[in-house]
């Protein structure tokens, strides 16, 4: 089985991504991880990436397909896998698709994370990531917050923020979402593939219900 994770910023989608991977042995493909470890190795492209991304707009389509061609194929792809934050524009969709069936596979189901703009500013506003492990962490919500303020609950070291998670810049992403990957949601839902979970409720208290939905179980 293989899954898109589509929403709004700030939705869930990277949170829900690693509790399938714990729980349910799914691989996870981060459209926004890979293009971040661009800009971490300092390639040409991620000079390019890293000024797209600070302005809040979208990278080039094309680049986008190469690089997940490229991750995709990476991967075994007999195990359930699930993308994260690709596609965004219905483009990218029926570039996903054209992607896939290179790999003789399809989407099987894409899970719309449904979230209003205030609740994903204040958790944009509180995401903090650990620089050592990777660890997500929210210091504005109830959800995920360090025991110790500031500091990763494992390393102990001070929590960073993504540059991009400032209030202009996540209006800025959530109105380009509106406009360009709100038809993507319609497209696949078209197609009988679309579920629609509520973005307000813990992840923990949905997952289940939804792999069950999808009819995974929890081995």
């Amino acid at each position: 089985m293989n899954i898109i994770w589509i929403a709004p910023p700030a939705a869930g989608k990277g949170t829900y991504s690693s509790l399938l991977k714990e729980k349910y042995g799914f691989n996870h493909l981060s459209a926004g991880d890979a293009l971040r470890e661009q800009v971490s190795l300092g390639t040409e492209i991620g000079k390019e990436v890293k000024e797209i991304i600070e302005k809040g707009e979208m990278v080039d389509d094309n680049l986008m397909k190469r690089l997940i061609e490229a991750k995709l194929k990476t991967l075994d792809l007999s195990v359930p896998f699930m993308m994260d934050g690709y596609p965004r524009k219905i483009n990218q969709a029926h570039d996903y698709e054209e992607i896939l069936k290179k790999l003789n596979i399809d989407v099987d189901k894409v899970i719309y994370i449904d979230i209003d703009k205030e609740t994903g500013l204040k958790r944009v506003l509180g995401r903090r990531t650990c620089p050592k492990c990777k660890k997500g962490y929210n210091v504005l919500t109830g959800y995920n917050k360090p025991k110790e303020e500031e500091l990763c609950d494992d390393c102990h070291v001070k929590l960073e923020q993504r540059t991009d998670d400032n209030k202009e810049s996540y209006e800025k992403r959530y109105d380009v979402y509106k406009e360009e990957t709100k038809p993507v949601i319609e497209y696949f839902d078209s197609l009988g593939k679309l579920i629609t979970i509520d973005g307000k409720v813990e992840p923990e208290k949905m997952l289940d219900s939804l792999m069950a939905r999808l009819g995974v179980k929890n081995d």
